[in-house]
């Protein structure tokens, strides 16, 4: 605006200044924003970026379909036709038709799609309109529209009429999902699924309680602890699906909603670039189905890798719904249920409106028929009085009054307007009528009206139906892709790749990354923290840097581990200036403040710390110590020289003062003896929410582990395998069993070998420490498990089945019946007759027994084994057991 142009906020008009109104005065903007900016946000809100909760679709989107419709013909349409006829209903270019017909497509609910129409796995834009076609699918003919009842407007120019809102009769917001963004505010609603969309709506028509999960084109899996229902404040995280080929190649077969191949493997690259993982490798197979496969370098833990991709890349990412809809010409923020609830509730009504509507058309017809079956079989049109009518009232007038007698019989009163249709009938139609065929049409009309009256009395009942129908007819169309779990929260420091050295200059007192011509301490990432201690009992926590001055009087540097509980410090000081009593103490630091200065000692001005260690494992030494003896002293001192076991010791926390360890002036303190662990065995737990170790209490209790100790996984295809108990490890697939590996813990399997003509067989044998998955029923998918069990004494009941059913059931003693071999081996055939089922009729031996008794110390939350029958192999029960296990069969 030019200096001499002022605006006056009373008239809303531009003018220049006056002698009244210098060019000094200030004019405000407020009838600015309240008519222009507040017009121009509702325009953007109601008629460009925010869904109608009718039938959730955006203006330019009811526009398309509404376009679509008028053209269609059951044929495919150039692209470019549609976005052309579109143009005249919505006014604001084909760019924007464009872009919204190929996101709506894409969707692969509304529109069939015929050529290439991009791809939303890798970004791969669309072809242009002029080389692909669309029509409509036949689950939009078949929900979408009725012209009977839609509400009509003018479109833009007043040429045309087009849709309100579309009659809807099925919650496509919902499914399709939508986003947009307008002037203040936003809406993003994620897409569910199709079948459980209507499994809900008929739930909440049923007055029963429904639960809706998001569920995306792209898989993946998603938590949804924090979804909220769908209510802004709330957040969903979604992973992509990894899987390990081997050790050292991962493959991604799945990515998160809204991103592409390309931008995960963008943001993979950026992370190697940055330190954050380390990759050999990724290449991009993605074709129909995703496939970016993950080459590892030699020495790379494959599970810290996958945690890394999670951590560090668009592998994991947090999305906020944001339920913004509009209704009643306003926006509103909802939730998923409401939704639902208004959308099903919109359907019924347009079902009522649908059936009242054909029973109108019915009962009209049924009239207007009753109407020429009197008017013909009666011969009206025969009558001297009619055919000497002078004029048309007279000939109504005289029809109307041999109507009459027949009044009674109509199911309304009979019009001008139906005598004028009696008239218009041609002579040729009365001499084919057909009295008994005019009864069969009306019987049939009479009958449906009557069926239509029927399912009015039970608009319940009708649209649950309704939505049966949908999900029977188009449901297989629309399973669930997205897997729902539980994400465990990955640490960042715990998995971010150590690819940086921290070095430690003694003489300079500096300590950094960046440091040349130094000590090195150790390996270390971006992330970490290290903990430093001094020689007078300080000790603090800073970040790693590039460099960083500590101090020269450093007695012990490393990297710190936060909440590790099992790295124990061993300490001797002297309690203040010499002459002090000495201390003795073990303690542990699990967290503290960056860059804030703790004290192992009393405070005390003058202590100092005469003998340090730092053991990652809770070892405990021995340590030979020497007195300072004066002239003369000797012979008071009872023992000049004596050993001390820090095993002795009990570990406390950081702020204890430890035990009396002498009052006397030490000499030297010198390490006599290296010691052994004093924490015994780590104790490890299974979530198998999130298929992952612990050593949190969550989930179930596996046991105590030692170095040497393996974890046994059976999973449902008759696999196992073992692995370490370390909690970075990932497990897939379906768990059947998992507890800690005893190599001579005897099993019994029964099972229909495939590779023996389908006979029965029974194997007893121990499972053993393997590199890789193995079969222990023999390698052939096609075999079929009857019975796995660790019982030590089995007595089994093998029932039999089809041409054998009559067969009365054997008992067999597994342990009389065959000796424990290896688990490849083929076993010892049970029966020739078909087999049913094979149980076991003795759970309760006396090696279980044993171990019942004998517990271990978290008895309390692991209750007793009740049978080894069989249970579904598909899923984890959610229970602990007393000697350490996951029982699943």
């Amino acid at each position: 605006m030019s200096d001499d142009i002022h605006y006056k906020s009373e008239n809303n008009q531009f003018d220049k200044p006056t002698a009244s109104s210098p060019e000094h005065v200030k004019h405000h903007l407020s009838g600015m924003y309240e008519n222009w900016f507040l017009d121009y946000a509702s325009y953007v809100i109601l008629e460009r970026a925010v869904p109608h909760i009718n039938d959730g679709l955006k203006p330019v989107q009811r526009r398309i379909l509404h376009s679509m419709k008028r053209m269609d013909d059951g044929r495919y349409n150039k692209v470019a036709n549609i976005v052309g006829h579109t143009m005249q209903f919505h006014p604001h270019g084909d760019a924007s038709i464009g872009d919204a017909l190929i996101q709506l497509g894409q969707k692969d609910f509304l529109i069939d799609c015929q050529g290439n129409w991009g791809n939303i796995l890798t970004g791969d834009r669309a072809a242009a309109p002029r080389y692909i076609e669309a029509r409509l699918s036949k689950f939009a003919l078949e929900v979408v529209f009725n012209p009977k009842t839609t509400e009509w407007q003018k479109s833009y120019d007043g040429r045309n009429k087009e849709p309100i809102t579309l009659p809807l009769k099925y919650p496509l917001i919902l499914a399709q999902g939508a986003e947009g963004i307008a002037v203040g505010l936003s809406s993003k609603i994620l897409p569910h699924n199709f079948n459980e969309i209507c499994d809900a709506a008929i739930n909440y028509l049923n007055d029963k309680p429904f639960t809706l999960y998001p569920d995306f084109q792209t898989g993946g899996y998603i938590d949804v602890s924090r979804y909220n229902d769908g209510e802004r404040g709330g957040n969903v995280k979604v992973r992509a699906k990894i899987n390990k080929i081997d050790n050292r190649t991962l493959s991604i077969s799945e990515i998160p909603f809204g991103k592409t191949t390309t931008s995960v493997i963008d943001s993979i690259l950026k992370a190697v670039d940055k330190g954050k993982i380390k990759i050999r490798k990724v290449d991009d197979n993605t074709s129909a189905e995703v496939e970016i496969i993950v080459h590892l370098p030699s020495g790379v833990s494959s599970d810290r890798t996958i945690d890394a991709l999670y951590a560090f890349t668009d592998c994991e990412i947090s999305i906020s719904p944001n339920c913004c809809v509009i209704e009643d010409n306003r926006p509103h923020f909802l939730t998923i249920s409401h939704v639902l609830k208004q959308a099903v509730d919109n359907t019924l009504k347009l079902l009522k409106l649908e059936l009242e509507i054909r029973k109108g058309e019915l009962e009209e017809s049924f009239h207007m028929a009753s109407l020429e079956k009197i008017f013909i079989e009666e011969r009206i049109y025969k009558d001297k009085e009619f055919e000497s009518s002078k004029d048309m009232d007279a000939a109504c007038k005289h029809i109307d009054k041999r109507l009459t007698p027949f009044y009674p019989q109509f199911i309304r009163e009979v019009t001008k307007e139906d005598i004028l249709r009696l008239m218009e009938i041609k002579m040729g139609r009365i001499l084919k009528f057909n009295s008994e065929k005019a009864d069969e049409i009306m019987a049939k009309m009479k009958a449906e009206i009557a069926e239509i009256d029927k399912e009015l009395s039970n608009m319940i009942g009708f649209t649950t139906r309704w939505f049966s129908m949908l999900k029977q007819k188009y449901g297989k169309e629309h399973q669930r892709m997205t897997e729902i779990r539980n994400f465990d929260t990955i640490e960042i420091t715990k998995v971010a790749e150590a690819n940086e050295k921290l070095y430690f200059n003694a003489e300079e007192g500096f300590m950094g990354t960046d440091l040349k011509n130094s000590t090195f301490i150790n390996n270390c990432s971006k992330f970490d923290d290290v903990i430093v201690f001094y020689s007078d009992g300080k000790y603090m926590i800073t970040p790693v840097i590039d460099k960083k001055f500590i101090g020269k009087n450093v007695i012990h540097i490393d990297i710190f581990q936060k909440d590790d509980e099992r790295t124990i410090y061993n300490v001797v000081y002297r309690d203040g200036k010499e002459g002090g009593i000495y201390y003795i103490k073990r303690f542990f630091v699990t967290s503290v403040i960056r860059d804030r200065e703790y004290d192992i000692t009393q405070g005390t001005p003058g202590s100092e710390v005469i003998y340090f260690s730092a053991n990652p494992n809770g070892e405990a030494e021995v340590i030979h110590v020497t007195h300072r003896i004066k002239r003369g002293e000797r012979s008071r001192v009872r023992k000049v020289e004596f050993d001390e076991d820090f095993s002795l010791v009990a570990i406390r926390g950081r702020q204890a003062k430890g035990n009396i360890l002498t009052k006397r002036s030490i000499r030297k303190i010198a390490l006599k003896e290296h010691g052994k662990s004093t924490l015994g065995g780590v104790d490890v737990w299974f979530d198998p929410d999130v298929k992952k170790l612990n050593h949190d209490e969550r989930g179930l209790y596996l046991g105590e582990f030692t170095e040497e100790d393996r974890i046994l996984v059976i999973t449902d295809k008759h696999l196992f395998y073992t692995c370490s108990y370390d909690i970075t490890t990932h497990f897939e697939g379906n768990i059947k069993h998992i507890e800690k590996l005893d190599e001579k813990k005897v099993w019994t399997a029964a099972l229909i070998d495939a590779n023996n003509k389908n006979q029965t067989y029974l194997k007893r044998f121990c499972f053993e420490d393997v590199n890789k998955p193995e079969s222990y029923l023999g390698g052939n998918n096609k075999s079929v498990e009857l019975l796995l069990t660790d019982n030590a004494e089995p007595l089994l009941k093998v029932t039999f089945g089809g041409p054998d059913k009559h067969r009365d059931t054997l008992t067999v003693d597994a342990v009389k019946f065959i000796d424990q071999k290896g688990f490849g081996a083929k076993g010892k055939r049970l029966t020739t007759y078909q087999v049913e089922s094979v149980k076991d009729i003795n759970p309760h031996s006396e090696q279980t027994k044993e171990t019942k008794e004998s517990g271990d110390k978290n008895i309390s939350t692991k209750p007793d084994k009740e049978s080894s029958e069989p249970e579904p192999e598909n899923e984890l029960k959610k229970k602990d057991r007393n000697d350490g296990q996951m029982d699943l069969f």
